[in-house]
């Protein structure tokens, strides 16, 4: 049966009841996918007593579609890419090299606004939740998996209300858990699964983000 949530902080509570074992671990960060998986995280923060952090990875979408993802970029320059896809829709080289300097600058751009000069969380030994607010095709939380893996994370949760079952079946391998509330047998968008899916401003990151939401990071 279709569930669906009332908004992104409800579903980020719902998350929360489910990992309560890894609550007031000293071990534990929270990352979000930002934009829409902010205030989702920030509730599973705030319930785990856990930091919070934001890991900042950009879809890189198609030439005339920027929707589907044909690939995805994350904060040091990884890249994971769907090579089937760019063969099928015949993308040149030249205008994936744009796709990912544009997609490059606005990375470069929400990390500055979204920390303030903060340095990254130091991932080495942690528990990483990865946290987003629904995930399509899977293609920027593989990336952030693969950062967030490079960075040294000892075990990595992937996070999400809800995700398509074959993002699931992409992401069960890479991720050392998986953590949802449903994988429906139909899935077209995220935002069918909420009743109010309003875009998230760069304003209500940068105030989650500056809220105490669990714990500051020793």
């Amino acid at each position: 049966m279709l569930q669906r949530f009332k908004d992104r902080k409800e579903a980020g509570r719902l998350l929360a009841m489910r990992l309560q074992t890894l609550a007031a671990r000293d071990d534990v960060v929270v990352l979000a996918l930002p934009r829409g998986g902010v205030p989702v995280a920030h509730e599973v923060a705030a319930a785990l007593r856990a930091p919070l952090d934001v890991m900042v990875v950009r879809k890189l979408g198609a030439p005339y579609d920027e929707e589907l993802a044909v690939g995805a970029l994350g904060p040091t320059g990884l890249r994971v890419l769907n090579h089937a896809l760019l063969e099928d829709l015949a993308v040149p080289p030249r205008a994936l090299d744009q796709i990912v300097a544009q997609e490059q600058r606005e990375l470069e751009r929400r990390e500055r606004l979204y920390r303030h000069g903060r340095p990254a969380l130091d991932l080495r030994g942690k528990i990483v939740l990865l946290v987003d607010d629904g995930i399509a095709t899977g293609a920027t939380m593989r990336v952030a998996v693969a950062t967030a893996r490079e960075a040294g994370a000892r075990r990595i949760v992937v996070v999400a209300p809800v995700m398509a079952r074959e993002a699931y079946f992409v992401l069960r391998p890479k991720a050392d858990e998986v953590c949802t509330l449903q994988i429906p047998k139909e899935f077209r968008a995220v935002g069918e699964f909420y009743a109010d899916f309003a875009q998230e401003s760069d304003a209500h990151v940068v105030e989650l983000l500056s809220e105490p939401a669990g714990r500051t990071a020793s």
